[in-house]
């Protein structure tokens, strides 16, 4: 079993990774008998693990709801999170409730900007079941739900009071989701740990055979180094927590155009980040071998390197625009200065953004 510690101004919680942990109530403390819990999955995770935390938390005395939402990025919405709303009043919910997010990026948001809002704010508990929310998403306090405008347009930070990640959830993600996963992995690398850029390239098939050992190691180093970023920047505050958005800007604005759900998040990311190290090629701040490097481990997982055909280069400025790291109306991206290493820039000319997003798509 590994434990990781996320450090916060306000309080500390823990990460626990290993596998089997959604049968053993400790992996769910600090609940205890007689505590009110409201429990967020949707129709796919339902009948495959629903029932095993159900034996678990009531085994041990602890008074169960549910809710389960349709599947899918286009339910990250307000009339999602109305669902989440009225489960919670109907069955009288009240400040001392904890919500628990089964699921992937989607419910783990859903859920976290409801426990947000819900009587000004109540605990919840991460269970990622998707490899992208193991490694990222489920850790850090980000809540938001979608606009049609703009992917996490509206949202709060809201820390979660433990992340219980069960490796054994990973067995049964399918193979397109769990490929969208690596793309996360693939962007700690690049933006933050060149050593383990290297881990990747040497270890990548163990990773797609889903090898437990693999998975170990390699979720752990992501979720060390997003705890190390949250602890020193936990509301993107003074720039360090917008470095894990690297080829965010580029993938969501893929995502939005061509309609949520259409590309995976991963598969979105995977091509943005080509186009941000393009645009740092352009600008002289990353190598063409570095670009190769990330292209190639990229394609062994199975990513794309290419936005969509029907998307022009234009067609990506109005998204990105919209994106929440704009400041003064100025456009800021995070773009690598070589393996392992990034930075946030602005002011970069749109001409210069078009000509990357248009280089990426051919080379």
């Amino acid at each position: 079993m590994a434990k990781i510690i996320v450090k916060t101004e306000r309080y500390s919680y823990p990460i626990t990774i290993d596998t089997g942990l959604i049968h053993n109530l400790a992996s769910f403390l600090p609940l205890k008998a007689n505590d009110q819990v409201m429990r967020v999955t949707n129709q796919t995770l339902a009948p495959l693990y629903l029932k095993s935390l159900l034996i678990t938390l009531e085994g041990n005395g602890i008074k169960v709801d549910q809710v389960v939402l349709p599947d899918g990025e286009q339910y990250k919405s307000l009339t999602g999170l109305e669902q989440i709303f009225a489960a919670l009043s109907e069955k009288f919910h009240g400040r001392d409730t904890t919500l628990i997010a089964l699921g992937g990026g989607v419910i783990g948001d859903l859920t976290g900007f409801a426990a947000a809002c819900y009587q000004r704010g109540v605990r919840f508990i991460q269970v990622p079941t998707t490899l992208l929310a193991q490694v990222d998403a489920a850790i850090g306090g980000k809540t938001a739900i979608n606009h049609a405008m703009s992917k996490n347009m509206i949202g709060a930070f809201h820390q979660p009071i433990s992340v219980v990640i069960d490796l054994d959830f990973l067995q049964t993600l399918p193979k397109s989701e769990f490929i969208s996963g690596l793309a996360e992995v693939i962007k700690y690398a690049i933006a933050l740990d060149s050593d383990f850029f290297v881990w990747l390239e040497n270890n990548i098939e163990d990773l797609l055979a889903r090898d437990t050992t693999a998975l170990r190691y390699c979720i752990r180093r992501c979720c060390e180094l997003k705890a190390g970023i949250v602890a020193i920047d936990e509301r993107e505050e003074n720039g360090q927590r917008a470095l894990l958005n690297l080829g965010h800007t580029y993938g969501h604005a893929i995502e939005v155009a061509m309609g949520y759900g259409t590309w995976l998040h991963g598969q979105a990311i995977a091509a943005g980040m080509v186009m941000a190290a393009e645009t740092a090629k352009l600008l002289g701040r990353f190598a063409t071998a570095d670009i190769e490097r990330i292209k190639v481990l990229l394609l062994r997982a199975g990513l794309p390197i290419h936005g969509p055909d029907t998307m022009t280069a234009e067609c990506y400025l109005p998204y990105m625009q919209r994106d929440k790291k704009v400041l003064a109306g100025e456009l800021r991206l995070i773009l690598p200065t070589g393996i392992g290493q990034s930075e946030i820039r602005s002011g970069i000319p749109s001409h210069i953004v078009i000509e990357a997003i248009k280089h990426s798509q051919i080379s």
